[in-house]
C-alpha cells in the first residue's frame, strides 16, 4: 500500500514553465511529469562512479632521485630553493 505525503517546493518559473509544457504535450499531469523526473534523477545517484584522479606518477622514485616521500623537509627546501626569505 502506497501512502503519499504533501510537501512545498519552489521550483523556478523558467523550470516550472517548461515542466508544464512538457505536461501539455504528453497529455499529462504536471504531477506526473514532476514524479517522473524525480524518479529519474534518484535512479541515476547511485550509477554513477565517484571520480578518481588518475595516476600521473613519474615511475616508482618520485620526481627527484634519492627523495623520499616522508622527507618533507627536504621537499620543502627542495621546492623553495633559490628564492630567498
Amino acid at each position: 500500500m502506497h501512502t503519499h505525503m504533501r510537501t512545498s517546493i519552489d521550483i523556478p518559473d523558467p523550470l516550472l514553465k517548461r515542466a508544464r509544457s512538457v505536461a501539455r504535450k504528453r497529455n499529462t499531469t504536471l504531477r506526473a511529469v514532476l514524479l517522473e523526473g524525480l524518479s529519474r534523477a534518484l535512479e541515476d545517484e547511485g550509477t554513477t562512479a565517484p571520480y578518481s584522479l588518475p595516476d600521473e606518477s613519474f615511475g616508482e622514485g618520485g620526481l627527484v632521485e634519492g627523495l623520499s616521500p616522508g622527507e618533507w623537509d627536504r621537499i620543502a627546501a627542495l621546492a623553495y630553493e633559490g628564492r630567498g626569505g
